[in-house]
């Protein structure tokens, strides 16, 4: 009896968790409704017992727990299946802003390029031809006190 009202709590928590839990917001609707009937099952199974077992004859299993066992295997691969496709579009979308942070990485510094470019230009063009003297701008008058 024990054991059943803590299998209870578990099943309860796991679900109030999953339910609240901000993750949950992107889980599809087809994801929650599995996971909500699975908690379902799992307290019938704990408060019915015998009556896992009487499904586990009718379908050709011998005993409920064998049951159990191979509906949560089926559980898992579905979950790991699930995880490895997440693990996957998450990899892609990873290396497509890559690509984009590589790409627009490529355009700055040809940006950098073209106006270290124009600036050697416009050195050259201010170069006096007879003298080659930089003809610089005349530098505005200096308010600092001598000596400084």
């Amino acid at each position: 009896m024990i054991l059943q009202i803590l299998l209870l709590v578990a099943a309860v928590g796991a679900l109030v968790y999953f339910v609240r839990s901000g993750q949950s917001v992107g889980v599809r609707a087809s994801k929650r409704i599995a996971f909500g009937a699975f908690i379902v099952l799992n307290i019938y199974a704990v408060l019915r017992p015998d009556d896992l077992t009487y499904l586990a004859r009718a379908v050709g299993i011998g005993r409920g727990t064998d049951l159990l066992v191979y509906l949560l295997v089926v559980a898992f691969v579905f979950g790991m299946l699930n995880t490895y496709l997440r693990d996957r579009e998450i990899s892609q979308h990873l290396t497509n802003l890559a690509r984009q942070i590589a790409v627009r990485d490529a355009e700055l510094t040809r940006r950098e390029n073209d106006l270290e470019q124009r600036l050697t230009a416009l050195e050259q063009q201010a170069v006096h031809p007879s003298t080659g003297a930089v003809a610089l701008p005349a530098a505005a008058p200096s308010t600092a006190p001598e000596g400084q």
